[in-house]
């Protein structure tokens, strides 16, 4: 109920007369019936314009630290997460992400819409990073179809850190669903897991234009984290000594993302970017 009442008489009106969202692709909807939506992960609205676009109700699992909060501002978010149905997950990886999968899959066999990010979490730079295989094992277990979901420019209009969107349009473009009932009874095999998982990325490449990274987006956050606690410590010795250049601790001389780019793909800068399953481990769109 209260999901209905933010949509279609608080929020709802609101943001789609700010912000006036474009969609492209809602035939690509069921009218009934599960389906999975993955989608690309660029900012926090995200979980916001593509529910405010569907004319089904959708649920995404949402971060355990929405609802674990304290003071007063902790518990009303928690109680807007809530609210809205969404599922909280324990992003630490092994049983605990799985008990958000597991009641993704009770949505599903329910007919409804369960929404997640492949990504894991939030692109550091705006690339497409590589999916986490969670995505195939619910759409094997399930039977239900997986339909690719490409945010586009969220990134812009609110980015990592920012409270307050900007005022742009953000648009949500959605794919033709993807069928994996071949894969029938084959959850368990990591093989295929990562097969589907590849067709799912590569889907979501297209969709968005974005650049493929072989590289987990945590992984790539982490590594530029530490380039920039490199940065800051190389700008703090400048002028400490006798001969010194200013030059930051990890010597390459690059900025965060160039030098994300250049460990991740194995490519030259200005090379033709890396596509899900290119490695030749995985097979992208497996008959």
């Amino acid at each position: 109920m209260f999901y209905w009442f933010l949509k279609v008489f608080a929020l709802g009106p609101l943001l789609r007369t700010v912000f006036r969202p474009w969609v492209d692709g809602l035939e690509n909807v069921p009218r009934e019936g599960p389906a999975i939506f993955a989608s690309n992960h660029l900012s926090f609205s995200d979980s916001v314009w593509l529910p405010l676009v569907l004319p089904r109700r959708i649920t995404f699992p949402a971060k355990i630290e929405y609802f674990i909060g304290t003071g007063i501002k902790g518990r009303l978010t928690a109680l807007f997460f809530r609210g809205i149905g969404q599922v909280p997950i324990d992003r630490t990886g092994g049983r605990a992400s799985q008990v958000a999968l597991d009641a993704g899959h009770k949505l599903l066999q329910k007919g409804e819409l369960f929404g997640i990010y492949p990504e894991g979490t939030r692109s550091p730079d705006g690339r497409l990073y590589k999916g986490k295989t969670g995505v195939a094992r619910l759409a094997l277990a399930s039977g239900a179809p997986v339909i690719p979901v490409a945010m586009i420019g969220t990134d812009k209009m609110q980015p990592p850190g920012k409270a307050l969107p900007k005022l742009m349009r953000p648009g949500v473009r959605i794919g033709k669903p993807l069928d994996f009932s071949r894969y029938e009874g084959m959850e368990e095999d990591r093989f295929v897991l990562r097969s589907v998982t590849d067709e799912i990325m590569y889907e979501l490449m297209e969709l968005s234009g974005q650049e493929y990274v072989d590289m987990y987006a945590q992984k790539a956050k982490d590594e530029l984290g530490k380039q920039r606690r490199g940065g800051d410590a190389g700008e703090r010795s400048v002028g400490s000594g006798p001969g010194s250049n200013g030059a930051g601790s990890n010597g390459s001389g690059s900025t965060p993302a160039a030098g994300a780019g250049a460990g991740t793909t194995g490519e030259p800068t200005g090379s033709e970017p890396d596509k899900p399953g290119s490695d030749g481990g995985a097979v992208r769109k497996a008959s």
